[in-house]
């Protein structure tokens, strides 16, 4: 199947929300017909060694804002991944053809998902976060937790990629542990600084 590319320097997951500010001419146009059309396109992850074959279908949840010469500022939200297997011409956008990527049936360990939500909630507590987790029964929790979270692109790639939801979620979960011990630290080097690096004896 063809559709659109939205080449970013992000990379989004499934259900993963993300808000983009749309101001080239071109990606006005896909996501113009995105709009109209209730269609979708797809985000892939570009930077200087080039385009990923690997992308999330993405579709305009909601239209934030319209400016006068056209810009957009949107909401999107990720669907179901892909592999690009060649690129097309004859748009003003990039356009290709691309190929499902399905998911296994290796379901995730209670265990793990257990430990994923509690590191989760440590890490909204350390950092005083007003973001709801999401619900552990939904499908593909792995990519509701991580999308959740700042990672960097290739961590998110990685799980992108990974097709067995169960090591997704041990991914997951070692993520938002190493993520629990920055947060820490974070928290350790403010609450110093407020003191001057000293005890205070009144």
């Amino acid at each position: 199947m063809e559709i659109g590319l939205f080449p970013l320097g992000i990379v989004l997951l499934p259900t993963e929300q993300l808000p983009l500010h749309i101001f080239e001419e071109r990606y006005k146009e896909l996501i113009g017909e995105c709009i109209e059309h209730d269609s979708e396109f797809g985000l892939v992850y570009a930077d200087d060694d080039g385009l990923r074959d690997l992308g999330t279908r993405a579709r305009v949840v909601e239209v934030l804002t319209r400016f006068e010469d056209g810009r957009l500022n949107i909401l999107v939200e990720g669907g179901a991944r892909f592999r690009l297997t060649e690129l097309t011409d004859g748009r003003s956008f990039s356009t290709g053809l691309v190929a499902p990527v399905e998911d296994e049936d290796d379901v995730a360990d209670a265990v793990a998902i257990d430990e994923a939500l509690r590191l989760f909630g440590l890490l909204r507590e350390l950092t005083e976060s007003e973001v709801d987790p999401p619900d552990r029964g939904i499908p593909q929790l792995s990519f509701a937790l991580a999308g959740k979270v700042e990672l960097p692109a290739d961590e998110k790639l990685t799980l992108l990629g990974e097709t067995s939801e169960r090591q997704r979620m041990e991914q997951v979960q070692e993520l938002l542990a190493n993520a629990v011990l920055i947060a820490q630290r974070v928290r350790r080097a403010s609450e110093r600084a407020s003191t001057n690096g000293k005890v205070d004896v009144g």
